[in-house]
């Protein structure tokens, strides 16, 4: 795949010539035929002297005609769409009637395809209430491009109006502040400037409840209540996110609980996060992710990685933030266990995932012959914060850290930005403070060599200890020394039980996992499906029971198509498919689900199980 921008590997457009500065957007919502038509009014600031064309980022969409808007009065422009390329879609290239400079204005009135990569269409069936269709958007990372015509890299950003037009019964929600609703027509408008990865749509019998005085959540009202209850502690993350970050700047900050078809934990789109219902726990074990989301809105939604390859900008600064959250609110043994059981699952990434493509554990990757969706992982999120991390303990701590983060952020927001940005502003910062400390940062090593983290950071392992303990009797003792082990009295949070299966699927091949042992685990931790909520256990519990070998397919099966959630489904898969009895299981088990995915997550696993979509 060449490379097809000078900035932005994995996008045709040219920002460093031409950028959008604001889309004003009219969508109708057809159920129907699965497709959004409409227009997008966009608008271009033009960044050199004259330009002759404008290119933008589709991906399977309709264009029915492009014009100039030139004082009030609309003109015809030739337009050509390329051939497209897999996992990136096609170049539209519009043709300008004369040379150009300043700004333009151009209307393109276009329709998506009911396969657009970007969109999940759900039948009521689908849906938890049964009688309403549904629809959501997942843009991140290059999928934006399937549901309008745009600069889809993150180095671009923008400010948008919205009318959705749609069925008087449904509620449409966007990423962006609600102006009004009335007989089917909603209007949005997002006044921060964002990347297109963050536009965001959902349309469905949607229903809200007030969980704090800046936010909502969202969700189909059987689940709302709960929801509710679950994701209660919202404002507490909020404002100590503020302390840490600075001030919120989107106004709103609502929740919406998606269908579980939605293929990620959540998606931070500003005033309206996408979350898994997999989060919902019973007991707001698993509400982290909020804290997760919320810190997005500085790290990632006001300073963005200006493109892919460098995600870790987004994500690593994110859990690093996430981390602080965390620490503030339940102590700082909490902060480091959280990073502990972190670089466990970069460990299981390295080890299986991406175990044929080490180039990818990398800090900072090449796209230029790979898609963003391949190479996705927890690396850039791990061996970010980790990197992050390190450097905080060496400056001196978060006494000497913090102020410098509040003052990046601040420096950078609305902005996209490089790796090398970030460095040059460590040492504008830092240089006349300890220069010292700066000598002994070793960047090309942290940002370059694969694996794990060149230095793990000296974390207290207090909390982790007690897990580490006990994996280590189930992987290294027999069945009886196990029943009789004082351990087995200490009760153990439900986090704590998640880093318990995180350490013997990494040891797996020397624990003696079979049928007994496996339902004398399950039992001792209350694991099994009418105990508990946790799907983080649950997901962690079958993927003992395949490493088992133990042919319950049913069990595996029932978690594995409750949800589709790419951290759960993928894994799942790649075990089964290392297992000869397994793999045609799985096959066949995916070819009956593949169409309730999402096509990232569709995708994906198939390229696990090593067959075409």
């Amino acid at each position: 795949m060449p490379r097809l921008s000078t900035t932005d590997p994995s996008s045709y457009s040219q920002p460093e010539l031409v950028k959008i500065k604001h889309i004003d957007i009219d969508w109708s919502i057809d159920f129907g035929t699965k497709t959004i038509s409409g227009f997008s009014t966009i608008q271009f600031v033009i960044l050199t002297k004259f330009i002759e064309e404008i290119l933008l980022d589709v991906s399977d969409i309709n264009v029915e005609s492009v014009n100039v808007i030139n004082e009030g009065c609309e003109i015809p422009l030739k337009f050509t769409i390329t051939d497209p390329v897999n996992d990136i879609g096609s170049k539209l290239t519009i043709m300008l009637p004369t040379k150009t400079d300043g700004e333009v204005t151009l209307k393109i009135i276009y329709s998506t395809s009911a396969n657009a990569s970007a969109l999940q269409w759900l039948t009521p069936e689908q849906t938890l209430g049964k009688k309403h269709p549904y629809v959501f958007s997942q843009c991140q990372a290059i999928h934006a491009r399937s549901i309008l015509p745009c600069q889809d890299s993150p180095s671009v950003k923008f400010t948008y109006n919205a009318v959705i037009r749609h069925s008087k019964v449904l509620t449409a929600l966007m990423s962006s502040i609600r102006q009004g609703s009335e007989n089917g027509i909603t209007r949005y408008s997002q006044t921060v400037p964002v990347p297109s990865y963050l536009l965001a749509i959902a349309v469905g019998d949607i229903h809200s409840k007030r969980i704090g005085p800046r936010s909502l959540v969202w969700a189909e009202k059987e689940i709302l209540d709960e929801a509710a209850e679950e994701y209660s502690d919202t404002e507490t993350f909020l404002k100590t996110a503020e302390d840490i970050c600075g001030p919120y700047l989107w106004k709103d900050y609502d929740l919406l609980v998606m269908p579980p078809s939605f293929p990620f934990g959540g998606m931070e789109n500003p005033s309206l996060t996408f979350v898994t219902p997999t989060t919902i726990a019973g007991d707001k074990s698993l509400v982290d992710v909020v804290a997760h989301e919320i810190a997005h809105s500085w790290t990632g939604n006001l300073v963005t990685n200006a493109n892919f390859e460098h995600f870790w900008l987004n994500e690593g600064f994110t859990v690093f933030v996430e981390q602080k959250i965390i620490g503030r609110i339940r102590g700082s043994e909490y902060r480091d266990f959280s990073a502990l059981h972190g670089l466990s699952d970069l460990k299981d990434t390295i080890k299986n995932q991406l175990a044929n493509e080490p180039e990818l554990t990398k800090l900072v990757v090449d796209l230029s012959n790979v898609g963003p969706d391949d190479a996705f992982s927890s690396v850039p999120y791990m061996k970010g914060s980790t990197f992050l991390r390190y450097l905080e303990d060496l400056f001196g701590g978060p006494i000497v850290f913090e102020p410098f983060l509040k003052s990046y952020l601040n420096k950078f927001k609305y902005e996209s930005i490089l790796t090398k940005d970030f460095q040059k502003y460590v040492y504008e910062y830092f240089n006349d403070k300890i220069p010292d400390k700066l000598e002994q940062v070793d960047w090309d090593k942290w940002l370059f060599t694969e694996g794990m983290p060149i230095i793990i950071p000296n974390y207290d392992t207090k909390v982790y200890d007690a897990c580490k303990n006990h994996s280590d009797l189930w992987a290294t003792k027999s069945l009886d020394e196990i029943k009789s082990s004082p351990l087995l009295k200490e009760q153990l949070t439900s986090i704590q039980k998640i880093e318990v299966l995180s350490e013997l699927l990494e040891n797996s091949e020397i624990v003696d996992l079979n049928a007994e042992k496996v339902d004398l685990l399950t039992a001792t931790y209350e694991m099994s499906k009418s105990r508990t909520r946790n799907a983080e256990i649950r997901f962690r519990l079958m993927r003992l029971v395949i490493k088992a070998r133990l042919q319950r397919f049913d069990e595996i099966f029932d978690f594995a198509n409750s949800n589709f959630r790419m951290k759960f489904v993928r894994p799942i898969y790649r075990d089964l498919a290392g297992w000869d009895i397994g793999k045609p299981v799985a096959i066949e088990n995916f070819k009956k689900v593949k169409d309730q995915m999402m096509k990232v997550c569709a995708y994906t696993v198939a390229k696990d199980l090593g067959i075409d979509l």
